[in-house]
């Protein structure tokens, strides 16, 4: 999730200092507007490339958001990528393991790694959430981003 401020996970980014004052100096302190203007970037990677983006500019994404616009473009390129023999993978998010969202990828994929079989806490499994998300948000020139628009197209 990226918004007008920049990307920040809680649970990817912290600060080691010995005091506020050095964690400050560091970037410790953020000031975020209470209720930003978000866009939502999906994008699969596999050992034959990267899919397209998908872009969801509501800001969050529910079960039924993520069937109709991010699973279809995973099938297709799964199937371009790989024809018939290929397993998809996603992690713990809520939208993830929702009946109807394991149902559909069940009825639709080739194969799929399901919500009982998931590896819980697995980086080693989710190389977006440790490295690329942080490559992308560091060529985005922030100074251009005003606007949900702009924060599209940067």
């Amino acid at each position: 999730m990226f918004d007008l401020g920049g990307i920040y996970n809680s649970q990817n980014h912290y600060i080691w200092t010995t005091s506020r004052d050095e964690a400050d100096e560091h970037g410790g302190i953020k000031m975020r507007q209470k209720f930003p203007q978000k866009v939502v970037i999906w994008l699969g990677v596999c050992s034959k490339g990267v899919t397209p983006l998908v872009i969801l500019d509501q800001g969050t994404v529910d079960h039924v958001e993520y069937i109709e616009k991010v699973l279809p473009i995973a099938l297709k390129y799964g199937k371009d990528a790989f024809g018939k023999h290929w397993i998809f993978q996603q992690d713990g998010a809520k939208l993830h393991i929702h009946h109807l969202t394991q149902k559909w990828c069940r009825d639709k994929f080739p194969s799929f790694i399901d919500k009982d079989h998931w590896p819980p806490d697995s980086p080693d499994l989710n190389p977006l959430d440790y490295c690329i998300w942080d490559e992308f948000a560091q060529h985005v020139n922030w100074e251009k981003v005003t606007s949900k628009p702009t924060l599209i197209d940067e």
